[in-house]
């Protein structure tokens, strides 16, 4: 983490607040008076005007996005899925991965940066459950040819390589759970158009070991237990 931005998560401090302390030699780290605010900080002693700070700890965040809200920090047209936070949680809170503004259903939230990159990460291979609501009707034989072609890998428009191997279980003929160990753009919406078919409701139910359980209503949100950070 930046020392600046140490500085302003440990005191409350805005971030040019925090730059002018350490332009007036008010900040040490390991005892050595330094105007750095770009300086990385891991386990250094940090202190202002002599006191220890100590360091913020990471949040991490299961949010049940609605619809009509944008997995982003700020936007002129969109409200953005941070205004469904109490203001003393937005403070540094980026979203770790993304669903569509007309998607619903399990978005993470965090301030740990390297936490978000593995969960993102492609090598990580985390899986992602979506619930989708199809247009067309599936008989019994195009449920079956689906499955299948899921499995294999679908040629998505644009795209040189096939999508990895995804899971379908029909719940209904127009219902499906798709489970994804991939994240392209749009990558459920091109999937079933792929294959002739038009998505019109999208939700996600789970992240790797993170479900979405009943209890959460569109719009509220919870801190993550210890087993769903380590899990990720």
């Amino acid at each position: 983490m930046r020392l600046d931005r140490f500085l302003s998560e440990a005191t409350g401090m805005t971030r040019s607040q925090a730059k002018k302390a350490l332009h007036s030699g008010e900040v040490t780290v390991e005892g050595e008076i330094t105007k750095k605010s770009s300086e990385q900080i891991k386990e250094q002693m940090v202190c202002l005007n002599g006191q220890p700070l100590k360091r913020p700890s990471d949040r991490y965040i299961l949010l049940h996005k609605p619809t009509g809200y944008i997995s982003a920090t700020q936007d002129e047209v969109h409200p953005c899925v941070l205004q469904l936070l109490p203001t003393e949680l937005r403070r540094g809170m980026q979203c770790a991965g993304r669903l569509d503004l007309d998607t619903t259903g399990a978005l993470l939230l965090t301030d740990d940066g390297q936490w978000s990159h593995r969960l993102r990460s492609p090598k990580k291979a985390c899986s992602k459950v979506y619930q989708v609501d199809l247009s067309n009707p599936l008989t019994s034989a195009e449920a079956a040819d689906i499955t299948e072609r899921f499995a294999q890998g679908v040629q998505l428009n644009g795209e040189e390589q096939l999508t990895l191997p995804a899971q379908l279980v029909v719940l209904t003929p127009t219902r499906v759970l798709l489970t994804l160990q991939e994240g392209k753009y749009h990558q459920v919406k091109r999937m079933f158009s792929a294959i002739g078919n038009h998505v019109v409701g999208l939700h996600r139910l789970q992240v790797g070991d993170i479900q979405l359980g009943s209890d959460l209503a569109e719009g509220e949100w919870r801190h993550l237990t210890p087993e769903e950070v380590a899990s990720i």
